[in-house]
C-alpha cells in the first residue's frame, strides 16, 4: 500500500486529490496539510511514502518544507505540485530533493502513475518539461567542474549523461546495445556512488557538474 500525504492550503484541491487516489486499492491517503509548516510535522508524524507538496503555501512554502523533510534524513518522498509559470520554482525544489513535479491541472491517470513512480523509489522525468527547467535554471559550471562525478567508470558516466537526456532505461538499453538489466544495474551503483535518492537528482548533478551542458546532447 502507497500511503501518501496531501500538502495544499486549497482545500477543495486536497478533496480532488483525495477523492482520485482512493479510487486505487494500492494507494492509501494518510493525512493531509494545509501549510507548509503542518506538511513537515505530518510527514514526521505519519512517514508518507508520498507528499504531493504544493509550492505555495502559508507559513512555510513547498520549498522548505521539502528542504526541511530531506535534511530530516526522512524516507519519504516528495512530489511538488506546480503550474506552468513556476518553472523556476520547480528547479529549486528539485535541487532540495524533491523527487520529481507535477503539473497541477494533470489528467487523473498522471497522478495516480506519478505517486506510483516516486513510491517506486524513482524519480519523475519528464523530457519536454524536467531538462527545459534544469536548462534554463541551471549556471554553466567552469571546465572540469565534474569532481563530484569521480568514482563512476566511463559506462556509468555514459549512462548518466543519457538519463540526464531524459531516456528510459528501456531506451537507454537500445542506445547502448545492452539489456534492460544492465541498464538498470548501472543506474542504480552510479546513484549508490553518488549518494542520490533518485534520477532527478541525478540529472541535476549531470548539469551542475558539467558533465551535461545545455542544448548539448
Amino acid at each position: 500500500m502507497i500511503r501518501v500525504l496531501l500538502a495544499d492550503d486549497q482545500e477543495l484541491v486536497r478533496a480532488g486529490f483525495r477523492m482520485i487516489l482512493e479510487t486505487q486499492a494500492d494507494i492509501e491517503v494518510v493525512g493531509d496539510a494545509g501549510d507548509g509548516v503542518e506538511a513537515v510535522a505530518a510527514t514526521r508524524r505519519l512517514q508518507p511514502d508520498v507528499v504531493l507538496m504544493d509550492i505555495r503555501m502559508p507559513y512555510l512554502d513547498g520549498l522548505q518544507a521539502t528542504r526541511q523533510i530531506m535534511a530530516a534524513g526522512s524516507a519519504s518522498r516528495v512530489l511538488i505540485l506546480t503550474t506552468f509559470d513556476l518553472d523556476e520554482y520547480v528547479y529549486q525544489a528539485l535541487t532540495a530533493g524533491a523527487s520529481g513535479f507535477l503539473l497541477k491541472n494533470a489528467p487523473p491517470e498522471q497522478l495516480i502513475g506519478a505517486v506510483r513512480v516516486v513510491a517506486d523509489g524513482d524519480g519523475l522525468l519528464s523530457p519536454s518539461i524536467t531538462r527545459r527547467v534544469i536548462e534554463q535554471f541551471t549556471r554553466l559550471p567552469p571546465p572540469g567542474g565534474t569532481d563530484a562525478l569521480e568514482g563512476l567508470t566511463d559506462r556509468e558516466r555514459q549512462v548518466l549523461k543519457l538519463v540526464a537526456r531524459g531516456l528510459s532505461n528501456a531506451e537507454i538499453a537500445a542506445e547502448l546495445f545492452v539489456s534492460d538489466a544492465t541498464v538498470k544495474s548501472h543506474v542504480a551503483h552510479l546513484l549508490a556512488k553518488l549518494q542520490l535518492r533518485d534520477r532527478v537528482q541525478a540529472v541535476v548533478l549531470a548539469y551542475e557538474s558539467g558533465l551535461v551542458r545545455p542544448g548539448i546532447k
